[in-house]
């Protein structure tokens, strides 16, 4: 039903930045909250970041003040800007999607999930 697609993700050194997006497809994107979450090898999935309907936004710890979440319902699209990246931050990256009334970090609780892209991140 709907369909979400992730791209910009690469190689980059210590303290690099990169600008991750999310595309969506629908007619409903801005009625969504929308989350990213990453997953590190041998590691669970674990939420970064999310903005709500409305703008709200929240980070987990780990990235605030480096990494910043936006959204364009206009173009339907999320965005990730992450800036001074760490080794720890190499993962791969998804973008998801909640019908949900109210903005949560629990990835059980999206409902629509885009296929990843991988972030490295090198020493």
């Amino acid at each position: 039903q709907v369909q979400l697609v992730e791209s910009g993700g690469g190689l980059v050194q210590t303290g690099g930045s990169l600008r991750l997006s999310c595309a969506a497809s629908g007619r409903t994107f801005s009625t969504y909250t929308m989350g990213w979450f990453r997953q590190a090898p041998g590691k669970e999935r674990e939420f970064v970041a999310v903005i709500g309907r409305y703008g709200y936004t929240y980070y987990t710890d780990s990235v605030k003040g480096r990494f910043t979440i936006s959204r364009d319902n206009a173009k339907s699209t999320v965005n990730l800007q992450m800036n001074s990246l760490k080794p720890e931050d190499t993962a791969v990256y998804y973008c998801a999607a909640s019908t949900r009334l109210i903005v949560t970090t629990r990835e059980e609780e999206y409902d629509y999930w885009g296929q990843g892209t991988q972030v490295t991140v090198s020493s």
